[in-house]
């Protein structure tokens, strides 16, 4: 109830009022009053499904009739560290194309959330009739300060058992995946701190705090400046980048546009990053 008035900005009491008004007006209980909260009956629940489905048909209908500028969601470590610092070029070749960002890593909704392209892991599950185009996989390894690094003697993976192990929320097995990839499974390392997101944990690795796991991808840029070193290389994971397209947006031109764009940097990017592997 409080999470709905929020949402609404109304008060607590208006929706109380509001859901008894409609439990008089069917004649059924719409909401069980449990000690704490409430949960919906079968019938409101059904109810709630379809006027969902009902008010999602009347957004995609006005979307389609007046289309806005595209809105382009990823997280914000690839907006930081890889977006951004290209997005100038899309600008500068597409003038009249006016792009909206939209920080965000985890589900989507592309009509509610009025969003055009997606960039997500592989790790996210895509919405239905979603237009899936595969972008990069990804290729990781722990990352530190160049002192840090000299200091504890990385040579070895064992040697990251002296190592102050940082992590991130939003990738808990991201060690254990990478120690697998190299065949490592038998080794265990546990991490002494959590980052909310990657941008956070580069930051924190490039500080000398400790020894990050990142994807290259996104650590490749701080490598170039010789804030971090990657003291064991990058290893393929088992994750990649998708990029997600609004199904009813798919044919419009700006974002098809929009959507080459991303494709095209990051094939350059990823050619760039096997180049380097190979010198």
């Amino acid at each position: 109830m409080s999470a709905a008035a929020k949402d609404l900005g109304v008060t607590h009491g208006a929706i109380s009022r509001h859901i008894q008004a409609l439990e008089a007006q069917f004649g059924i209980p719409l909401l069980r009053r449990l000690s704490k909260s409430v949960e919906p009956t079968p019938p409101a629940a059904q109810l709630a499904a379809s006027l969902s489905e009902a008010f999602g048909l009347m957004q995609l209908g006005v979307a389609r009739l007046a289309p806005g500028p595209l809105t382009l969601s990823c997280s914000a470590t690839i907006m930081m560290y890889w977006l951004i610092p290209r997005l100038g070029r899309f600008k500068q070749d597409n003038p009249a194309v006016e792009i909206r960002l939209n920080v965000n890593f985890g589900e989507v909704d592309f009509v509610r959330d009025e969003i055009s392209v997606a960039i997500r892991s592989s790790m996210i599950r895509p919405p239905q009739d979603v237009v899936i185009r595969p972008l990069v996989q990804e290729d990781i390894g722990p990352i530190c300060h160049p002192d840090y690094a000299a200091r504890l003697g990385l040579k070895s993976v064992e040697d990251l058992a002296r190592a102050r192990i940082l992590g991130t929320a939003t990738r808990p097995a991201a060690w254990s995946e990478w120690l697998s990839a190299l065949g490592q499974s038998n080794l265990t390392l546990q991490s002494h701190e959590l980052f909310e997101h990657f941008y956070l944990l580069i930051q924190a690795a490039a500080s000398g705090l400790g020894v990050g796991l990142a994807p290259r991808l996104l650590a490749e840029d701080e490598i170039r400046r010789g804030h971090v070193v990657a003291p064991f290389g990058f290893t393929m994971g088992p994750h990649a980048l998708n990029l997600w397209i609004a199904p009813h947006l798919r044919l419009r031109d700006d974002v098809r546009r929009l959507a080459s764009w991303i494709q095209d940097e990051m094939n350059i990017s990823g050619s760039h990053l096997a180049n380097k592997s190979m010198v």
